[in-house]
C-alpha cells in the first residue's frame, strides 16, 4: 500500500508529473506551485551532492553537461539513503550507458576512480602492514603467504589513462594533451589521513584483485604474469607496501 510519503516523494524528481492529489497549504497560496519549489530545490541539493563528489568529472564535461547528466540520474535512481557522501555510486554504470557520453569512453572509469576516493575517505581507519613483518618470512612460505588487503583500497583496471586523466583535471599534473592511451591500472587508498591515487605497475591491477580475493602470492603473481607481460613480482609487492595497500599477511594453512 502507498504511503503519503511514497505519494509525496514520487513526483519530486519527475517535473512532468503532476503534484500529488489532496495537497493543501496553510494560507491558501497554490499548492502546486509550492510543490514545484520544493521539487526544485531537492533536485539542486542532489545535484550538488553529485558535483561535490565528482568534482574532477564535473571539469572534464563541463557544468551544464554534468547537471543534464545527474538530472537523468536522479530521477532514475534516487538516494535510497539520508548519508549523501554515499550517493553516486551507480553514477558509473549510468555514464556508461548515457548516450551524450558515448564520445567520452573513458568517462565511467573517471567516475569509478572519484566513487572510490569516497568510499576511500570514510573507510575504516587501520594501521598499515610493517613491510618487516614480511621480511621475516622465511623464503619457503612466500608463496603460500596471503595478504589482508586495507579497508580503504580500490583498484580501478581501465583500457584509458584514467590516472593520467583525472590527475590533469584534479590539479595534480600539469594539463597536458594525452599522447600515450595506453590503459592504466590505479590504487585507490588511505593508509592514513590523505586519500592516495596511484598508478599501479603492469598487471598490477590483476595482482592485487587476486590477494584480495584470497588467493595465495604465488597464484596471484601466476595470474598477473599470464594477464600481463612484464609483470614484476618484487616492484608490485614492493610498490604496495609503500602505499600501505596491506595490513596483514597469513601463512598458508592459518585461519583468517
Amino acid at each position: 500500500m502507498s504511503t503519503m510519503h511514497d505519494r509525496f516523494a514520487r513526483p519530486l524528481m519527475h517535473p512532468d508529473r503532476p503534484p500529488p492529489a489532496g495537497l493543501a497549504s496553510w494560507n491558501s497560496s497554490d499548492p502546486g506551485v509550492r510543490y514545484d519549489v520544493y521539487r526544485n530545490n531537492v533536485m539542486i541539493s542532489l545535484r550538488r551532492a553529485l558535483a561535490s563528489r565528482f568534482a574532477v568529472t564535473e571539469r572534464i564535461v563541463g557544468e551544464a553537461f554534468f547537471a543534464a547528466m545527474a538530472d537523468s540520474f536522479i530521477r532514475l535512481q534516487p538516494p535510497r539513503s539520508p548519508l549523501l557522501f554515499r550517493y553516486g555510486d551507480e553514477l558509473a554504470d549510468f555514464a556508461a550507458g548515457f548516450p551524450p557520453a558515448a564520445a567520452l569512453p573513458y568517462l565511467p572509469d573517471v567516475i569509478r576512480l572519484e566513487s572510490a576516493r569516497g568510499r576511500a575517505y570514510h573507510a575504516v581507519d587501520m594501521a598499515p602492514l610493517d613491510p618487516v613483518r614480511l621480511s621475516e618470512v622465511p623464503p619457503g612460505r612466500l608463496p603460500g603467504l596471503r595478504f589482508a588487503l586495507h579497508p580503504s583500497v580500490s583498484v580501478i583496471r581501465s583500457a584509458y589513462p584514467v590516472v593520467t586523466i583525472w590527475a590533469m583535471n584534479a590539479g595534480e599534473v600539469t594539463v597536458a594533451p594525452v599522447t600515450d592511451w595506453a590503459g592504466q591500472d590505479a590504487l585507490v587508498v588511505r593508509p592514513h589521513l590523505t586519500v592516495e591515487v596511484l598508478q599501479l605497475p603492469p598487471g598490477g591491477g590483476v595482482f592485487l584483485d587476486a590477494l584480495a580475493a584470497g588467493r595465495d602470492l604465488q597464484s596471484a603473481a601466476e595470474d598477473a604474469a599470464a594477464a600481463k607481460h612484464g609483470f614484476d613480482l618484487a616492484a608490485n609487492i614492493a610498490g604496495a607496501l609503500r602505499s600501505g595497500a596491506f595490513t596483514a599477511i597469513r601463512h598458508q594453512g592459518e585461519e583468517p
